[in-house]
């Protein structure tokens, strides 16, 4: 069991503003714990606030305790599993817990928590049970795959107050296309912090990547 409440440090309400403030979500897949410190800095300069750390290396938990030091940055953690990578997020300093598919036991660890929990739902059946879980937004992974921004708005009919964090094949060509509907919480998304660019050091191409998608979030409505 963790030792404190996660609302202690950070209420859920304060974690979903920072998100839906930018509508962006960077999802990043880091190799080296090097190059957290500058992509911290990095997406600050772009004007990004917050970002998500997948859990699908083994820098992971060490990169999201180096970015959260940043004071300009919301971090938390992607691609959790189990409770007990939910238990390493939070120790390192993650804010936030994002899972690709909907697990009980990582929506229960979270909430009993506190701790904000946007688990994966691609169905009406598993909207229903972050819904029964006590949640109301979701990430929508992969998103073109599953249809894209069309089938988020089919799914956002009779899901009236869900919100939808479409994940997996969204890049600028398609972002406002997403940004477009009103059940769209935050996009997520990897083409600014892409894994070639992070592992080449290239951090002033993903300011301006970033730059750029912020830029053009900020022309689209929908919100």
């Amino acid at each position: 069991m963790l030792s404190i409440m996660v609302e202690d440090v950070t209420s859920v309400r304060h974690v979903e503003q920072a998100i839906g403030a930018a509508r962006l979500l960077p999802v990043v897949v880091l190799e080296d714990v090097g190059g957290a410190e500058p992509l911290a800095a990095a997406l600050t300069a772009g004007g990004l606030r917050s970002v998500e750390v997948t859990f699908r290396t083994d820098a992971a938990a060490e990169a999201i305790r180096i970015m959260a030091e940043n004071p300009e940055l919301l971090v938390g953690a992607g691609t959790v599993l189990t409770p007990t990578q939910v238990d390493a997020a939070v120790e390192a300093g993650a804010k936030f817990v994002v899972s690709p598919g909907f697990s009980p036991a990582v929506v229960a660890h979270c909430r009993e928590a506190g701790l904000p929990v946007y688990p994966g739902a691609a169905t009406a059946t598993e909207i229903q049970m972050a819904l029964d879980a006590g949640l109301s937004i979701v990430k929508f992974f992969p998103a073109e795959q599953l249809g894209g921004a069309k089938m988020i708005k089919a799914l956002a009919a009779p899901f009236r107050s869900v919100r939808f964090i479409p994940t997996g094949g969204v890049n600028t060509a398609n972002l406002p296309d997403y940004l477009a509907l009103g059940a769209v919480f935050a996009v997520g998304g990897t083409w600014m912090v892409a894994p070639d660019l992070l592992a080449a050091g290239k951090w002033d191409e993903v300011t301006r990547l970033t730059a750029t998608a912020v830029a053009l979030t900020a022309k689209t409505g929908g919100k």
